[in-house]
């Protein structure tokens, strides 16, 4: 079974921080997004489908300050004090999503070797065109493994975010990941223009079309 990669994860401090960021280093403005009651986070999301990456989005998401706490650690590692501390400074690029048909057997993969994708949890929001639903793989610490280089899991039920976003100019052209060992990278099989045996370097480094020419996005870590 091939996954394929779903969304970019760049954290901010504030929605507006994420969404100047966006404008100055792509040169569009990214679109709506929602609140996540489950984790008191929201967001705003870019279109990066393109021929090497289809259906496949940026998301700008921030701790929602009007939110209440969600008794739980966050996704994507967004309470980790030194990720906190750097968004303050500037939005960070920290990780990618990839999508799959059987999240359960891609998960139980993982366990076997000997890797915890943490719990598979339940979630959605609701949008204009209709409600997003979707499982998502997120540990009880919320820590993201390899500094993020080995991608989170989703599977969505029913429509994708791509289906009512508009197309942008700014498309993936690129993913690659840092050092997933090779059991991994057989059994995730990362469809598309992605590289996984890259031996340093960032965790993640993407290459962007868009209107300010040929961008290369390096994680933090």
């Amino acid at each position: 079974m091939t996954a394929h990669i779903d969304h970019l994860v760049i954290a901010a401090h504030t929605l507006e921080q994420g969404t100047a960021w966006c404008e100055a280093t792509l040169g569009v403005a990214p679109g709506a997004g929602g609140r996540h009651a489950l984790m008191g986070t929201h967001n705003r999301l870019l279109n990066l489908s393109g021929p090497a990456f289809e259906r496949c989005y940026l998301e700008i998401i921030a701790i929602d300050p009007s939110a209440q706490a969600p008794g739980r650690t966050r996704w994507f590692g967004l309470d980790d004090p030194a990720l906190q501390a750097a968004v303050r400074t500037g939005p960070r690029f920290i990780h990618a999503v990839a999508r799959t048909t059987n999240i359960e057997m891609l998960r139980w993969g993982l366990i076997n070797c000997r890797v915890d994708p943490g719990t598979l949890l339940a979630a959605h929001r609701d949008t204009p065109a209709g409600r997003l639903a979707w499982r998502i793989t997120v540990r009880d610490d919320g820590r993201l493994l390899d500094d993020g280089a080995l991608p989170t899991l989703i599977e969505w039920q029913g429509p994708h975010p791509c289906d009512a976003m508009p197309a942008s100019p700014v498309q993936l052209r690129a993913l690659s990941l840092r050092g997933l060992p090779s059991r991994l990278r057989q059994l995730l099989r990362l469809a598309g223009g992605v590289k996984t045996d890259r031996p340093d370097g960032p965790a993640l480094t993407a290459t962007l079309a868009s209107p300010r020419g040929e961008v290369v996005l390096a994680s933090w870590h």
